[in-house]
């Protein structure tokens, strides 16, 4: 539970003039295959990609820390990331996660504040009871973080050990880095009195640097860092930082008899005699919530159902996933206040450990919506109010992913974003109680990487491709730097940082107006609670148009569009079943929550429900428009708790109807509909990658670029994706045949030592090579290097090589990876007439691949492919003048789809020019050129 949706800083932030002017001065001006387009993470400009790499290396060797304890240290903290200074939400900083947290870092609550996260039941037979004053009195002194705790204070104390100071420790990642290093050397030394060469004996260091009070915390924490020194780790940061820590099984952990544990001035609460249901290995304890009677009046009670979930019948179905806005003893306490009427199954530490209030077969309060109460499981996680904190610890990340896979494996619920969601998709249950609904835990939370520490990746990071209607996608903007939308809390800005989802429009542009809700009045599309313009990270939609880098999604009964560069932001689910209105159904009704029919209430003893089948009358879905499923057809139920002694008649009874309800994803939220009024239709497969080319780039940095091929003549090309840095290390690169679409097609690259080295095509589209191969040395000999196609006919590519003398060698491919190619053989001598030589593909038509060569006249030849390996071409035909103002030519392969082979040339202005195949060996090119986009010359080498 959150107040965040009225006041965090950091968090709300979202105003329509400054993101439509930020969007459109990021988007506006793109052309379709403009190098800047589509993802663009890289180093900050002057500082090398490595430096982060290097900063550990030289901290390592400074303080006498190894450097795989250092690096393991901070992935398991920030996953090496610096978040551009700003805080985490429990006031971590840069690399190493130290802390600093002052009474000034903090927003004081006000009592509509604390208010907003209590009475949250989702029942009106439960809520009627909810005191105001009655929670508050308690709730005040209970929520109060306690900023003289040394351990938020660890930020100070390591700037102290290198003599620098907090701000640049805040800021800079060297010196975090350094920091970190003083203060986990100072933590080791003083636990053993020495600094060990031995890895494995760090143990006590790591232990106290991971400021858990507790022994169990402290060493889940060590072993999660040893697993990372043992298993190894690699990862590009949000600021594009390369960094790689080699796995090294050999190291033993030692665990000392004496382990120094981080002092806390918090006194731990009491835990119960009930063991918590947690898995094997982490860190769990049992302190019970209240479970009181708050009054003389029989049914007035806190802070939850006792129930018998699910073999009564009251199924689990979904994890609900929340942010504390508070410390985590102090929520803890905050459940003990029966005032409450509050309450979560589990609560998840900034530092990992993990506290069950709730049993999982009893309904917790905690999503303000009685359905989603009474069938999911909730779990918050500790953020205080800091208002500049824009993330959460890898320690919490870790900790929640290890109980939520626990959770979801033992009721059955699958792990995708349509079962475990955030408070902010929890919709209100009824038309007064939907403006009010919690959006923790927030635009921070970072879903896609959430979604692959459950092992169930939400398609994030793909390459996209070409989007159609009908198809069922999930939106996996990137969360990285990429995606850093302007957010603003009443007017005042807060710093960019990725976010976890995309504004949506009126119309594919983002000067087109934004959408807006009918149950939120006059409130600035920027707030928080407006989930009207905002679709959230791995939500599932049907997709209701696209338009060049934009695609638009059935939501809230609306056709909205969000800008996807290249179909990239989003990843295709195969062919599912998907809801739409049934036949004859011009508008049908949505509902807050999924209660039986008054019917079925009788004989139970159990009162109908206030507004019992009142639908959300503001809400409606027209024919012609699909949405997702958020589950199965489930019939409508209630759980009536009745009194606190449940022995009351019809106490404790679940009332089940026949009305059957799809829950489905409608908005930002999930919401239901009455199966009787909708059908099942089958969602529309991703469009085939077969038969599409792609053009790739390596820029200065030596990242190297994928354009994917469109299929179309006038737009060829996608927004360009970066898949992989470090080919700055090749003098030469070559694709041996062309880069296809589904990521196939293999690589050849020649460093500065002469070594030849071969990549073969992955079949994966988002990652198209393998690991490199060594073909060999002495390949310097060749002034140039050219992957020819199938010159032989038998099925493998070959690579072409010719030497100073201008002679040109053949090398037959061999179809095996760990030698790609046969001995050399002689093709021909006086090819050093030309400044230019192009694998063309099949330029003639006639099933072979040709090659093209320009003088230094600037004329165009074609030798035509022959299919024999003793005399690969044929004599040479002219093809035309005025090509000498290319730099860069390059056979792509059929870019258009009509299967003849096309060819891009880059002018000495930047400019990209395409030429459509004709298949036509007098005349292989259609005219006019057709020119795809400026900006290439930041790139020193096409492919």
């Amino acid at each position: 539970m959150t107040r965040r949706h009225r006041r965090r800083k950091s968090w709300i932030a979202y105003g329509a003039g400054a993101v439509a002017l930020a969007t459109a001065a990021t988007y506006g001006t793109i052309a379709l295959a403009s190098p800047s387009g589509g993802s663009t993470t890289d180093a900050k400009a002057g500082r090398s990609q490595t430096e982060l790499q290097a900063d550990f290396a030289a901290a390592a060797r400074e303080f006498q820390v190894p450097q795989s304890v250092l690096m393991a240290v901070s992935y398991r903290q920030t996953l090496w990331e610096s978040h551009q200074g700003h805080p985490s939400t429990t006031g971590n900083y840069n690399v190493m996660g130290l802390t600093q947290v002052t009474d000034a870092d903090l927003d004081q609550p006000t009592d509509a504040d604390r208010l907003a996260h209590l009475n949250q039941s989702g029942d009106p037979a439960v809520s009627k009871h909810f005191n105001p004053q009655r929670a508050l009195s308690a709730d005040r002194a209970k929520t109060k973080v306690d900023t003289s705790d040394p351990r938020l204070h660890t930020l100070d104390a390591a700037a102290k050990l290198i003599g620098a100071s907090a701000s640049e420790v805040r800021t800079d990642p060297r010196q975090s880095v350094r920091a970190g290093a003083a203060l986990l050397a100072q933590y080791e030394k003083a636990a053993v009195g020495s600094l060990p060469a031995d890895p494995g004996r760090w143990w006590a260091g790591i232990a106290r640097y991971s400021q858990s009070p507790d022994r169990a915390g402290a060493k889940q924490f060590v072993q999660r860092v040893y697993d990372t020194v043992k298993t190894g780790a690699t990862r590009v940061t949000a600021d594009g930082q390369t960094l790689t820590l080699t796995a090294d099984p050999s190291v033993v952990p030692v665990e000392p008899s004496k382990v120094l544990l981080a002092a806390t001035t918090t006194t731990p609460a009491v835990e119960a005699a009930t063991a918590p249901e947690c898995p094997s290995g982490l860190n769990c304890a049992f302190v019970a919530a209240a479970y009181k009677q708050n009054s003389s009046t029989p049914d007035d009670f806190g802070n939850y159902n006792v129930s018998q979930r699910p073999g009564n019948g009251e199924d689990v179905r979904y994890i609900v996933i929340h942010d504390m806005e508070g410390t985590y003893d102090g929520s803890i306490k905050e459940f003990q206040n029966p005032a409450a009427y509050a309450s979560a199954h589990y609560l998840v530490a900034d530092d990992g450990r993990v506290t069950q209030m709730v049993q999982l077969k009893d309904e917790a309060w905690h999503a303000a919506n009685k359905t989603v109460n009474m069938h999911s499981v909730g779990v918050e996680h500790e953020g205080y109010a800091i208002k500049a904190g824009d993330w959460y610890t890898e320690q919490e990340y870790d900790s929640s992913a290890v109980l939520v896979k626990y959770l979801a494996q033992k009721f059955g619920i699958p792990l995708d974003r349509e079962h475990v969601i955030g408070h902010d998709e929890v919709p209100g249950v009824l038309d007064a109680n939907v403006k009010t609904q919690h959006w923790d835990p927030g635009p921070y939370w970072d879903w896609n990487h959430y979604m692959s520490l459950l092992g169930a990746p939400d398609g994030a990071g793909g390459a996209g491709g070409p989007l159609r209607a009908g198809q069922l996608v999930r939106v996996v903007p990137p969360y990285t730097t990429d995606n850093q939308p302007t957010l603003t809390n009443g007017g005042t800005a807060v710093p960019a940082h990725p976010a976890n989802f995309l504004y949506l429009y009126t119309t594919p542009s983002t000067s087109g107006a934004l959408p807006v809700d009918p149950y939120l009045g006059t409130v600035k599309w920027s707030d928080g609670a407006n989930w009207a313009d905002k679709v959230p990270a791995g939500g599932a939609y049907v997709v209701a148009g696209a338009q060049n880098d934009w695609t638009a999604i059935w939501y809230q009964n609306q056709k909205l569009w969000f800008h996807n560069p290249g179909g990239q932001y989003t990843s295709v689910v195969a062919p599912t079943q998907v809801i739409t209105p049934a036949a004859g159904k011009t508008s049908i009704p949505v509902y807050g929550r999924a209660y039986p029919e008054d019917a079925a209430y009788t004989g139970t003893n159990v009162p109908v429900q206030p507004s019992n089948t009142a639908s959300l009358t503001k809400y409606s879905i027209a024919a012609g428009q699909s949405y997702a499923q958020a589950g199965p057809e489930m019939a409508g139920d209630y759980w009536y708790a009745g009194t606190y002694a449940g022995t009351a008649t019809g106490d404790r009874t679940l009332v089940k109807g026949t009305n059957l309800f799809y829950p489905i994803r409608y908005n930002h939220r999930i919401a239901w509909v009455r199966a009787s009024d909708v059908q099942q239709t089958t969602s529309v497969a991703a469009v085939s990658t077969a038969g599409r080319h792609n053009l790739l780039g390596r820029d200065a940095s030596g990242v190297l670029w994928q354009y994917q091929g469109t299929g179309s003549a006038t737009t060829p090309f996608f927004s360009r994706f970066r898949t992989s840095a470090g080919w700055q290390i090749y003098n030469v690169l070559s694709a041996l045949d062309t880069m296809n679409a589904n990521g196939t097609g293999d690589l050849v690259g020649r460093d500065s030592s002469g070594t030849l080295w071969y990549y073969r095509g992955s079949g994966k589209p988002s990652a198209p090579v393998l690991s490199r191969v060594t073909v060999g040395p002495g390949w310097n000999i060749y002034s140039r290097l050219l992957g020819a196609g199938d010159v032989t006919g038998d099925g493998h590519p070959d690579l072409i090589g010719m030497d100073s003398s201008g002679y040109l060698w053949l090398y037959k491919g061999t179809g095996n990876a760990t030698k790609p190619f046969a001995a050399r053989t002689p093709i021909a001598a006086g090819w050093k007439i030309y400044t230019s030589l192009v694998a063309a593909g099949d330029v003639t038509g006639d099933g072979r691949p040709d090659l093209l060569g320009r003088d230094s006249s600037g004329v165009l030849w074609v030798y035509k492919g022959t299919g024999n390996a003793a005399a690969p071409y044929a004599t040479r035909t002219r093809i035309g003048g005025g090509w000498q103002g290319y730099t860069s030519i390059v056979g792509t392969g059929d870019i258009s789809g009509d299967g003849k082979a096309d060819l891009v040339a880059r002018d000495s202005a930047g400019q990209l020019w395409y030429y459509k195949g004709t298949g036509s060996a007098t005349a292989p090119y259609a005219t006019p050129r057709i020119g795809v986009g400026g900006g290439w010359n930041i790139y020193n080498t096409l492919l």
